[in-house]
């Protein structure tokens, strides 16, 4: 993906090491992998400033995994004949900086987000070596795209999601794109959007804050374990991986 002019100078001007730092991008589209995705574009401008900042990238596309329902580490375990999440998920427990990129349907993220958002949802009851939440010290955010309202219905959704499972939210975490009311152009169709100031700067201020956040809290060896130590806790509280109701 090509950057802007403006999006270019930052990345070249920047003094802050990032090279240290994983991001991991996932495509939420519903397209089939072998078809070209609208929110793959926008992702991929977000994907490329950590690039040329030195972050080491991976993009992956939901649909092209065999990802099984459910809410456990490994549905493989519960029934399931395949399920591709436990490999994604070393790639997620590896990596400082989690982006979601989900187009808009009907208002809503997408069915795969909601997917994924769950899977990751099933990783909630691994701790750190701090007897926090496994996501704690990690930073997440979320491109959104379509040609329907809902862009910040969406990212409130997924920003939450994410927050609730120990991920740190910086400033302006989110950033998307849509057209008019109505039928009409998807982001990237005939340019549509990608000289958008407003797109633009949004993606590129989620992008720089979410590797600031992500530097931050390396330095400073995540967040400190007083008060949300959950291991500090009686000996009765246990989070059961079979029963996700009794996790946080």
């Amino acid at each position: 993906m090509d950057l802007s002019e403006k999006q270019a100078t930052l990345c070249e001007e920047n003094q802050t090491v990032f090279s240290d730092l994983r991001a991991v991008f996932f495509n939420c589209t519903l397209k089939h992998p072998g078809q070209a995705s609208h929110t793959s574009l926008l992702l991929g401008t977000s994907a490329e400033i950590m690039r040329k900042s030195g972050v080491e990238v991976e993009e992956i596309r939901m649909t092209a995994h065999s990802i099984a329902f459910g809410v456990q580490p490994d549905m493989r375990e519960h029934g399931w004949d395949h399920d591709d999440w436990p490999d994604l998920w070393r790639k997620v427990e590896a990596a400082e900086i989690l982006v979601i990129g989900t187009p808009i349907w009907l208002g809503e993220q997408s069915s795969v987000c909601r997917l994924l958002i769950e899977r990751l949802y099933a990783m909630s009851g691994l701790l750190n070596d701090k007897g926090q939440s496994i996501f704690y010290g990690k930073t997440g955010g979320v491109v959104v795209t379509g040609n329907e309202d809902g862009i910040k219905h969406v990212a409130m959704n997924v920003l939450y999601s994410l927050s609730h499972l120990g991920y740190a939210i910086p400033p302006q975490a989110d950033c998307g794109w849509i057209g008019e009311a109505g039928p009409g152009p998807s982001y990237g169709d005939d340019g549509a959007g990608l000289d958008n100031e407003f797109t633009q700067r949004n993606t590129t201020i989620m992008t720089w804050n979410l590797m600031h956040m992500a530097r931050m809290l390396k330095d400073a060896g995540g967040l400190p374990n007083h008060g949300n130590d959950r291991k500090a806790w009686s000996a009765g509280c246990r989070f059961d991986f079979e029963n996700p109701e009794h996790r946080s």
